[in-house]
């Protein structure tokens, strides 16, 4: 198979819960929450599962001190994952978030296989494209777990996703046969994304939408280096060129400490043509009164007419 295309099996029950909640957005079922904060950690829900992680932004003093010895695990980067007495820690787990069922696992780098602050764009994502309807094209790149794969997919669009991780692509097909979406047209492709790129521009082929979630610094398939500061605009021109004629969008995502709202408008505003660009943060919340974290920053620029179903 060309560009390391990759078979992803069927989910069986033993799988997991499948997604609740399908197609347009309404009230999704959500088990994610950020129960508190501060001392430079996060106190995170997962399902049934409470997790500690460290959390620079989190420079104020904790909320609720009692909560945090319900975690199951803490994280530190000299120790990594340690558990506590406090309830099972499971080896992977299924949860549903903002109506989209993912596996999660944790990471030796602290990581459990989904970003929940870029949840609130899913439900974005989904609105821009449902109006647009099947037979429009996406690419998602550095596209990890999938939550933005699937959020497009549910709205009837085909889906090009491409991350160097084949784990991580072999885990968002296993995310897409949990949300009933494994038969869905989209292509999981393991491969350095600027290789990816160049290839698809040399086949001359368009998408109607492209997302991305470039690293601070990150590797390719074959060890190819990749940092923000010296590679986002070349790639983000590449983008520029893939993009289809007509009513078109990119949605850039960034978790790069220091980047903010305006240098990602910048960056787009470099190699896109006139449009609309849009911006915010992306937050970690949790119930009233638990303060939200802010968690990296996201940029929408489109072309054409505005879709009427998008939130203000």
């Amino acid at each position: 198979m060309s560009d390391r295309d990759i078979h992803i099996r069927t989910a069986t029950p033993d799988d997991g819960p499948l997604m609740a909640e399908m197609g347009a957005r309404g009230k999704m079922h959500n088990e994610y929450e950020l129960l508190d904060s501060g001392d430079g950690r996060k106190l995170e829900r997962f399902g049934e599962v409470v997790l500690s992680r460290p959390c620079e932004q989190a420079a104020w003093a904790k909320g609720s001190p009692g909560a945090w010895k319900d975690a199951a695990a803490a994280f530190d980067r000299e120790h990594g994952w340690v558990p506590s007495t406090a309830g099972a820690l499971p080896p992977s787990w299924v949860v549903t978030i903002d109506g989209i069922a993912m596996k999660l696992k944790l990471t030796a780098a602290g990581h459990v296989g989904v970003f929940p602050e870029t949840r609130a764009l899913w439900g974005r994502i989904t609105d821009l494209l449902t109006p647009v309807g099947p037979g429009h094209s996406v690419l998602n790149l550095f596209a990890y777990s999938g939550g933005a794969t699937l959020a497009a997919a549910r709205a009837g669009c085909s889906v090009c996703h491409v991350d160097s991780s084949r784990a991580m692509v072999t885990r968002a097909g296993e995310n897409a046969a949990l949300n009933r979406l494994g038969e869905a047209p989209i292509r999981w492709i393991v491969e350095d994304v600027g290789k990816y790129l160049d290839r698809e521009i040399r086949r001359g082929h368009t998408y109607d939408a492209i997302m991305l979630d470039p690293p601070s610094f990150g590797h390719g398939t074959k060890g190819e280096q990749y940092k923000l500061e010296r590679d986002a605009v070349a790639t983000l021109e590449k983008c520029a060129a893939l993009l289809a004629d007509g009513p078109a969008f990119m949605l850039l995502t960034s978790h790069t400490r220091g980047m903010t709202t305006g240098r990602l408008e910048h960056l787009i505003g470099a190699v896109s043509d006139s449009g609309e660009t849009t911006s915010g943060d992306m937050e970690l919340t949790g119930a009233e009164g638990v303060r939200p974290v802010s968690s990296g920053v996201w940029t929408l620029w489109r072309r054409g007419a505005a879709h009427p179903t998008e939130e203000a």
